[in-house]
């Protein structure tokens, strides 16, 4: 990966110790809410967790492109 420069806009890169797939935990409902775009409410939270019970993290498959 090419060195930021001084003038970088995104500044430095995270490491990769702080980044993970998901493969290693079950998303939370609020991942899934915002995973789907929307903002987060009381009755998104409780569709999120009926998804996650029925689908486990495959149901954050439906709502990624």
């Amino acid at each position: 990966m090419p060195e930021g420069t001084e003038d970088d806009e995104w500044g430095e890169p995270t490491p990769d110790v702080v980044l993970h797939t998901g493969a290693e935990h079950l998303p939370d409902p609020e991942d899934i809410v915002l995973a789907s775009g929307h903002e987060i409410t009381p009755a998104r939270l409780e569709e999120a967790r009926r998804l996650l019970d029925e689908e486990g993290a495959a149901g954050v498959e439906k709502l990624l492109p």
